[in-house]
């Protein structure tokens, strides 16, 4: 199978590379030549338009940043979908909107393309360890032609269902992690407030009720630019997910008030 991949920043690149390891045919396409540079020691091939990497792949892995890039590097008139062949497989990695997945597979139904929608969950390097969470929404052959490729960087696999399932279970993953990491955040502030010894009650919490992996982030040395991802990736997500539940739902107020506290949640818990 030759496999294509677009979006090497710091998710998509181990992820590309572990493909490689896998001893699959892997070509690349990316806006500026510094992030194929990492590649020259592997046995990947660069191509210089999407169109190329369309026309070349059986099945591409797509991991740029949201709704827009998605859209741009599948559905524009210079994009994947102009030349990728019937019977080939799009995988978006991205997290976004469930209806961008849709509104992507309905045009490369137009041409027999076939689209998966897996989202992952975790670090560049647990992609490099392969145990990378894979959330996958489509159809029930298309999944177990891709699952040896998501092998690659990816444990547990998990089909959720139709597609846009992948999408919708990510959402709701990340809504309950910058929940718990608003609220983890706020408590060692107070904590920090009362004079308490941080590192001794973040081992109580990471060893009692109140331990998440809200609270490991909380509780690690996050530098600025760690803090402006979370915050960029968290505004992100959590307005998606405002916007596939009914307006003052439950989980559109919860989105809501965890996108409004985790600025000043982060900014006073990195004092």
């Amino acid at each position: 199978m030759r496999v294509g991949f677009v979006g090497l920043g710091n998710q998509g690149a181990p992820m590309a590379r572990m493909i490689d390891r896998g001893g699959f045919e892997l070509y690349l396409w990316a806006r500026r030549a510094a992030s194929l540079e990492p590649f020259a020691d592997t046995g990947a091939t660069a191509v210089e338009r999407l169109v190329d990497l369309g026309e070349r792949c059986d099945l591409i892995g797509v991991c740029v940043v949201d709704d827009r890039d998605v859209a741009q590097v599948a559905l524009e008139p210079d994009g994947l979908l102009v030349t990728m062949r019937p019977d080939a497989i799009l995988v978006i990695h991205s997290t976004v909107h469930p209806e961008t997945c849709k509104r992507v597979a309905e045009r490369a139904g137009q041409v027999g393309v076939h689209v998966l929608d897996a989202p992952v969950s975790g670090s560049g390097q647990a992609a490099l360890s392969q145990t990378l969470s894979v959330l996958a929404g489509g159809e029930d052959a298309v999944f177990a032609r891709a699952r040896p490729v998501l092998e690659c960087y990816g444990n547990p696999i998990s089909h959720l269902g139709p597609l846009g399932s992948g999408q919708l279970a990510k959402l709701l993953n990340n809504v309950a992690f910058y929940a718990n990491l608003r609220v983890a955040a706020t408590v060692l502030t107070v904590a920090d407030e009362f004079g308490m010894e941080r590192k001794a009650l973040i081992e109580v919490m990471k060893a009692s009720s109140g331990r998440s992996m809200g609270l490991d982030t909380a509780a690690g040395d996050l530098s600025s630019s760690m803090v402006d991802h979370i915050l960029t990736m968290g505004r992100k997500d959590l307005e998606l997910a405002g916007d596939i539940v009914a307006p003052g739902s439950a989980l559109a107020t919860l989105a809501a008030e965890s996108k409004k506290g985790l600025l000043a949640a982060l900014v006073a818990r990195n004092e």
